[in-house]
């Protein structure tokens, strides 16, 4: 693990340890979820992805990310509670070739029903479906998956709290659904106070590591623990893509409608500045 995700842990309450000693395997996962894709009501962010490839050349992404919790009307989140569905809406900036491109999801979280999830082509002005198979492939040419934007439904795994470190819960995570995914099982290292996904480890049949995922770069922002710097490592192949997030911030206020397929074709401009 990275030595400024340990020094960052230093900050957080050791009490908040104690209360959570005893948490069950779920409960560790449903508290993942909530610090890592459910921070404020919304939120926005400038994201800069470097693609490395095993030759060790270098290709650039540079895209504003969009995030709303979809709180149902007359309820507010005032505990912090929510891990309902949520509305993801991706614009991409540079390079020249994938500008103005627009990837955007709507995450369900009933398990009878697959995520909507649409990418708008400008040079084409074509509108594509994405379907549930395609989630587990690469996003626009990085090595993460479009599954990764907006996350892995926690319902969709069974989940073992197999090692309790000194700053780590490790789990592991079982397919519900085996033949859905390319995966036999992940890992995950879940930082203790502040409950981050700071490396996750997904497996083969032949139970070698194929994919890593590391937080590399921890900061708080709005009361918020947040990734800044993440890395996705392709370990059969080699190369790997470095995400950093700049610009962030929650509860901005964003209206339901930008989520819209209206809006693919016409950018919210004033929220991607």
């Amino acid at each position: 693990m990275k030595t400024n995700l340990i020094m960052t842990a230093a900050v957080f309450c050791f009490a908040a340890a104690a209360a959570a000693a005893d948490l069950s395997a779920d409960e560790i996962v449903e508290r993942a979820q909530r610090a890592n894709y459910y921070q404020g009501d919304d939120g926005r962010a400038r994201v800069s992805m470097t693609i490395v490839d095993k030759q060790g050349r270098e290709r650039l992404r540079e895209l504003i990310i969009l995030r709303k919790d979809m709180v149902p009307a007359g309820e507010k989140d005032a505990d912090d509670s929510f891990l309902g569905d949520q509305r993801y809406y991706a614009y991409f900036r540079r390079p020249a070739d994938v500008r103005k491109t627009v990837f955007m999801v709507w995450k369900h979280t009933a398990l009878d029903r697959d995520d909507d999830r649409w990418l708008y082509l400008p040079d084409l002005d074509l509108v594509k479906r994405i379907a549930s198979s395609e989630e587990r492939t690469s996003f626009v040419g990085t090595h993460f998956f479009y599954e990764d934007v907006s996350g892995r439904t926690a319902a969709e795994d069974t989940h073992e709290l197999v090692e309790t470190t000194e700053n780590y819960y490790v789990l592991r995570h079982d397919p519900k659904e085996p033949k859905q995914v390319e995966f036999a099982y992940y890992k995950t290292w879940i930082h203790r106070e502040s409950f981050l996904v700071v490396q996750s480890k997904y497996y083969d049949d032949r139970d070698e590591v194929y994919r890593t995922y590391t937080a590399e770069s921890v900061e708080t922002i709005d009361g918020h623990p947040t990734v800044v710097r993440a890395r996705m490592s392709d370990e059969r192949l080699g190369g790997h893509t470095t995400a950093e997030y700049s610009g962030v911030r929650y509860d901005v206020g964003l209206p339901d409608d930008i989520f819209t397929e209206r809006y693919l074709r016409k950018a919210p401009i004033e929220y991607l500045r």
